[in-house]
C-alpha cells in the first residue's frame, strides 16, 4: 500500500523571487526587531507594526523552496507519493497582462520538478485567476497535457467576487471538460476583525484553526447556494482541511434553505441538489484535521472512498530544535489509525483512493 500526500506545498525558486522584489503583501522580508529571519507575509494585516514579529507572517526557509527538502520530509514519514500545489496566495495579486505568463512558467517549473522524482511526485496547476478568462480556460487545457498535472489549485476567492460569480462559469465549464479535480484551498482568511480587538496576542491560531476552516465553509456553500453543482454535475472538488465545518453543518445548511422566504420566492429553494448529494458525488476530503472526531464527521459526510491523507507541509512544522518527526503529521496518522482501527479503509485514505481518483498508478 502506497502513503499519498495530495496535501503539500512547493514556493519554486522563480516565485520565491518574485515575493522578494515586493514591498507589500504578499511578500518576503526581514524585520529590524527580527534582522536574522526572513517572514513570508501572506496575509492582509500580517505586516502591522504593532504585531510582534513572531506573530508577523511566519519564517520561511529552504524547506518552502527546496524540493531536496520536501523529499526527507517524505522519507522520514514514510510517504511514498506527494502532489504537491503551489501554496496561497498564488497569482491573484499580478497584473491581468502578467498573471498568464507568470502561470505558464510556474506549472513547468513544477512539471519539471515532478520529472526529476519520477514516480514519487505529482502536481496540481496553479491557475492565472486575474488575468481574463480566454487566457484562465487555455491554461486549464495545457494542464490537461503535461504529463504529472492532476489537477489545479484554487482559491476561495476565485476571480475576485467568490466561487458563486457567474463569471467563473467558463473556468468550471473547462474544468469538468477536462475532468481535472480542483484542490479548493482556503485564500485569504476572515477579516482579522472577526477575532477582537486581543487577537494579536494569539499568534496565527485564531485565523488558521478557524478562519481558514470557515472561510472554505463559506466559499462552498455560496456555490451551492447559487446553483453551481445544478449547472456543472460532474464537477470535481477536493476540500481542504477536511472541508471545514462544512460536514458539521450541512444538516444546518439544509434546514436554513428549507426555512428562507426569499429563497423559497425567488424559486431557488426547490428543485435543486441537496448539500448531502454534493457531499456524496462531487465533493472528496482531505485527512488534514488532526483528530478522530473531525475525521468521524468527514466519513459520515462523504465516505471513507472520498478521504484522502495530508500533511500540509511545510507548515506546521515542530517548533522544538530537536524533535525529527513533525507532531502534525503523526497527528493525521494516529487518527486515521484511531477512526477506522486500521483496518482496510485505513490504506484506502492513506494512499490507494488517491492513487485511484489521481490515476497515480498511470
Amino acid at each position: 500500500m502506497p502513503i499519498v500526500d495530495i496535501h503539500t506545498h512547493i514556493y519554486p525558486p522563480s516565485y520565491v523571487d518574485l515575493l522578494r522584489t515586493r514591498k507589500i503583501v504578499p511578500y518576503i522580508r526581514t524585520f529590524a526587531d527580527a534582522p536574522d529571519s526572513s517572514r513570508l507575509i501572506i496575509l492582509p494585516g500580517e505586516d502591522d507594526p504593532s504585531t510582534p514579529s513572531t506573530s508577523r507572517g511566519r519564517p520561511i526557509g529552504p524547506e518552502y523552496y527546496d524540493i531536496a527538502q520536501k523529499i526527507a520530509f517524505m522519507d522520514q514519514h514514510k510517504i511514498d507519493k506527494s502532489v504537491i500545489s503551489l501554496a496561497n496566495p498564488w497569482l491573484d495579486f499580478l497584473p491581468a497582462d502578467e498573471a498568464g505568463e507568470a502561470a505558464r512558467k510556474i506549472n513547468d517549473d513544477v512539471n519539471e520538478i515532478c520529472a526529476k522524482w519520477e514516480g514519487r511526485l505529482y502536481a496540481f496547476g496553479t491557475l492565472p485567476l486575474s488575468a481574463k478568462t480566454d487566457t484562465i480556460v487555455s491554461e486549464i487545457h495545457r494542464l490537461k497535457g503535461l504529463k504529472y498535472m492532476r489537477g489545479v489549485i484554487l482559491g476561495t476567492s476565485g476571480l475576485g467576487a467568490g466561487l458563486d460569480d457567474p463569471a467563473l462559469d467558463p473556468v468550471w465549464s473547462a474544468l469538468q471538460e477536462t475532468g481535472q479535480l480542483i484542490f479548493l484551498h482556503p485564500h485569504y482568511g476572515l477579516p482579522k476583525e472577526v477575532y477582537g480587538p486581543r487577537a494579536n496576542e494569539y499568534g496565527h491560531v485564531l485565523p488558521l484553526a478557524l478562519g481558514f476552516p470557515l472561510e472554505t465553509t463559506i466559499a462552498v456553500s455560496r456555490m451551492l447556494l447559487s446553483g453551481v453543482w445544478d449547472r456543472f454535475t460532474k464537477l470535481n472538488v477536493l476540500l481542504a482541511h477536511s472541508g471545514g465545518t462544512l460536514p458539521f453543518l450541512a444538516g444546518r445548511l439544509e434546514s436554513c434553505v428549507l426555512h428562507d422566504g426569499h429563497m423559497k420566492s425567488a424559486g431557488t429553494r426547490d428543485n435543486r441538489r441537496s448539500v448531502w448529494d454534493v457531499l456524496k458525488t462531487n465533493i472528496y476530503l482531505d485527512a488534514v484535521v488532526y483528530s478522530e472526531v473531525g475525521l468521524k464527521a468527514a466519513v459520515e459526510a462523504s465516505g471513507a472512498d472520498r478521504l484522502l491523507f495530508g500533511t500540509d507541509h511545510p507548515f506546521f512544522p515542530p517548533l522544538e530544535e530537536d524533535v525529527e518527526e513533525w507532531h502534525s503529521v503523526n497527528a493525521n496518522y494516529t487518527a486515521i489509525s484511531k477512526a477506522f482501527n486500521d483496518d482496510e479503509r485505513a490504506k484506502d485514505v492513506l494512499g490507494n483512493n488517491a492513487v485511484r481518483i489521481l490515476r497515480l498508478d498511470e
